[in-house]
C-alpha cells in the first residue's frame, strides 16, 4: 500500500535515504576536484620505481631510528642496567645529545636498545650508550631474529662522510644513520668492499630553464624534462643485494641523495623537488662545495630516451663510481690512505 509524501512514517525513512544520497553525490564531487587539481608531478622515469609503504611522517631531520635483531658492540659510556628508557627512540636521543659539540669526536657514537618484552625479561628498557674505534665499521656482537635489541649509530659534526670518486671529482656525502639506518648499513658493507664494481652513473638531466642555481624552482616554469638530477646504481659485482625497506622520506632537497624504490638504483638531485611529495628514501647529502660536479656530468654528451612514457636523457658513456673512505682532521677532510 503506498504512503502518502507527507505520511509521517514515509518522511522517518526519506530523511536518512536523502541524506545518503546527499553524502555519496558530495564524495564523488570531491574526488573528481582531486583528479582535477592534483599536481602532475612527474615520475623519474625508471625513476618509475616509486614504492609507497614505509613511515614518512617525520619532520625533514627529525628523525632517531635504528635496526631491529641487532646488537652493537664497543666500549659502554653509559651502562644499560643503570640508564633506561620506554623508546628506541629515547636510547637514539640520550646518545645525540652527548654529541652536540662543533668540535671534536661525539661521546657517545652508538646505542643499544632492549624494548622487546618478553624476549629481554629484566633487560627489558636498557639503554647501552657506546663508543666506536671505528663509526664507519661499527662492531657487531650479534644480529639475527634471535637478538632482542635494536642499534643505531650516530654522526657527529664532519663525520659519516663518504666518497663517491668519478674520473670528473669526488662527490663527499654525509650519511643520515638516524633517518635511513638500513640504507646507511648497506653503503657501510660497500666500503668494506673496498670496490664497487658496476657502480655508475648512467643519467644525467640538468636544472635546464626550471630551476635557479640554487635548486629553487622558477615560477611558471615547466617540471621537466629535463628533471634535475644525476641517475646511477650502486650495486657491487660478486655482491648480493637485498632490498630494504623504505626508510624516512624528507622533501628532496638541492644534493639529496636518494634511492628509487629499495635500491640500488639512486640518484642525486640538483633541485629542490617538492612535486614529488615525499617518495624517496633519501639516506645522504651531497656536501655543497660538491654540487658543481654533479652539474659537470649533466653537461656530457647524452642520448635521449624514453623510460615508461618519460622522455629521459642518458648518458652516451656511464660515469663509473667508487666509494672511498673520508677521514676528518681538525674540520678538514682528507682521505683516508687505507
Amino acid at each position: 500500500m503506498g504512503r502518502r509524501q507527507n505520511d509521517p512514517e514515509a518522511t522517518h525513512y526519506s530523511t536518512p535515504v536523502l541524506f545518503w544520497v546527499g553524502l555519496v553525490s558530495c564524495a564523488l564531487v570531491y574526488a573528481l576536484l582531486s583528479v582535477v587539481l592534483k599536481p602532475n608531478a612527474p615520475e623519474l622515469g625508471s625513476v618509475a620505481l616509486v614504492e609507497q609503504s614505509g613511515e614518512k611522517g617525520e619532520s625533514d631531520g627529525e628523525c632517531c631510528r635504528g635496526i631491529e635483531n641487532l646488537e652493537l658492540w664497543g666500549a659502554a659510556v653509559k651502562w644499560g642496567s643503570e640508564f633506561k628508557f620506554n623508546s628506541s627512540e629515547e636510547c637514539c636521543q640520550a646518545c645525540k645529545a652527548m654529541c652536540t659539540g662543533t668540535d671534536g669526536p661525539c661521546l657517545c657514537d652508538s646505542w643499544v636498545f632492549c624494548g622487546k618484552k618478553e624476549a629481554c625479561g629484566s633487560k627489558f628498557g636498557e639503554c647501552w650508550l657506546k663508543k666506536q674505534k671505528d663509526t664507519l665499521s661499527p662492531q657487531r656482537q650479534e644480529t639475527g631474529e634471535k637478538v632482542s635489541w635494536t642499534s643505531g649509530i650516530i654522526f657527529g659534526r664532519g663525520e659519516g662522510i663518504v666518497g663517491l670518486e668519478t674520473q670528473y671529482g669526488t662527490l663527499h656525502i654525509k650519511l643520515f644513520p638516524d633517518c635511513a639506518p638500513h640504507s646507511v648499513a648497506y653503503i657501510l658493507e660497500l666500503l668494506e668492499l673496498r670496490h664497487c664494481a658496476g657502480c655508475q652513473f648512467y643519467r644525467a638531466e640538468s636544472r635546464g630553464e626550471s630551476w635557479d642555481s640554487e635548486g629553487n624552482h622558477i615560477k611558471d616554469a615547466p617540471f621537466g624534462p629535463p628533471f634535475a638530477l644525476v641517475q646511477g646504481t650502486l650495486e657491487a659485482q660478486g655482491a648480493t643485494f637485498k632490498k630494504f625497506p623504505t626508510e624516512v622520506c624528507p622533501t628532496l632537497r638541492r644534493g639529496s641523495v636518494a634511492w628509487i624504490g629499495s635500491g640500488p638504483e639512486f640518484f642525486i638531485s640538483l633541485a629542490n623537488h617538492e612535486e614529488w611529495k615525499k617518495e624517496y628514501t633519501v639516506f645522504a647529502s651531497v656536501l655543497p662545495e660538491d654540487m658543481y660536479i654533479a652539474e659537470k656530468i649533466t653537461q656530457l654528451p647524452t642520448t635521449p630516451d624514453v623510460w615508461n612514457n618519460i622522455n629521459v636523457s642518458v648518458l652516451e658513456k656511464p660515469v663509473p663510481l667508487m666509494l672511498r673512505r673520508i677521514k676528518t682532521s681538525h674540520g678538514d677532510l682528507t682521505r683516508n690512505g687505507k
